[in-house]
């Protein structure tokens, strides 16, 4: 049987449920997996009729056990008669509802009814509730599968790259980081590079914190009491971890093209680089779950929402990266 995977529509509002389409509207896709789509069958209509999308079909369905082969499904994740699709504007609704589908496809996931998830961007600030106190998925998804730890990672092709300290201010960032932390992402990052993408003797690249990773204590501390160290622990135990790098001369001379992962500090050091050099085809995948999740590298896109001029791409990426690691996963 192929993967079913399992799609959340994100902030309807937003450019989600158009990439969404789009990536599903050829049938080739249909040839190795079967996609289910945690939304609104009239919210799929709605920007369907609008971009005249007429020889797309999709069947509606209770459960995702229900999938079957050769074909398409939307669960319906709440009562959405009255739901009024505004493309572009940030409501309360949408974002009570991208919450919706997420929590019902991942339970989906943790009853093992779906292989693998893939998210369409939400609004980080609409979702917010009682039920979701979180900066992003990553971090809902790594509260609601009790994992002590996970990794953003950005994928593309053959570059990887991973942050220390995810969404929060960079004014917390020096706080934040510790060995005790340095040491687990770059366990996670092995870890997945190896599970995840079948290398069997992974090489990993550790960026400075600070200009010129510190100039040798001259511009900060961290690398030579902290990065240094544990950079040290791990390859003094045979892995090749090497660093720290200063970030702007590592990305000057393309070096991450020596490497088969990246970890950087702090969230901006490492998406600036990877989106200038990978934003139509980048995917954002949570490393160190038991579960596979997958997104594109973009966001809402409002300011283009509702136009049909939203590039898949990217979503494309998300689909057939979620397919690899779920293939990776069972010859691990």
């Amino acid at each position: 049987m192929k993967p079913i995977i399992g799609i959340t529509l994100g902030d309807y509002n937003g450019i989600g449920p158009e990439v969404i389409l789009k990536s599903l509207a050829s049938p080739r896709l249909l040839k190795w997996c079967t996609p289910v789509i945690y939304g609104s069958a009239n919210v799929l209509d709605f920007y369907r009729q609008k971009f005249e999308l007429k020889e797309w079909s999709i069947a509606v369905i209770q459960e995702a056990s229900e999938a079957i082969s050769g074909e398409s499904f939307v669960i319906n994740c709440w009562d959405d008669a009255s739901t009024v699709v505004e493309p572009g504007k940030e409501t309360k609704e949408a974002g009570k509802a991208a919450f919706d589908c997420l929590e019902r496809a991942a339970n989906d996931l943790d009853r093992g009814l779906i292989s693998a998830l893939v998210t369409a961007p939400i609004n980080k600030h609409n979702i917010q509730s009682e039920d979701f106190k979180f900066p992003g998925h990553t971090e809902y998804l790594t509260d609601r599968f009790e994992a002590k730890s996970s990794l953003m990672m950005m994928v593309s092709d053959g570059f990887r790259m991973g942050v220390a300290t995810g969404h929060i201010p960079l004014l917390e960032v020096s706080k934040a980081l510790s060995a005790d932390l340095l040491r687990t992402k770059i366990t996670l990052f092995l870890k997945s590079l190896k599970e995840d993408f079948s290398i069997d003797k992974p090489r990993l690249a550790v960026l400075g914190l600070n200009p010129h990773a510190g100039e040798s204590g001259l511009l900060g501390q961290e690398e030579l009491e902290i990065i240094q160290p544990v950079v040290d622990e791990f390859r003094t135990k045979g892995n090749l971890v090497f660093g720290p790098y200063p970030a702007d001369g590592f990305f000057g001379k393309a070096q991450f093209k020596e490497f088969d992962g990246v970890l950087g500090m702090y969230h901006d050091q490492g998406l600036i680089p990877f989106k200038y050099i990978a934003f139509d085809s980048g995917v954002n995948f949570t490393a160190g779950l038991p579960v596979i999740r997958t997104s594109p590298d973009h966001g809402t896109a409002y300011d283009i929402a509702g136009q049909n001029v939203a590039d898949p791409g990217s979503f494309l990426q998300a689909l057939f990266l979620a397919l690899d690691l779920v293939k990776n996963r069972m010859n691990a």
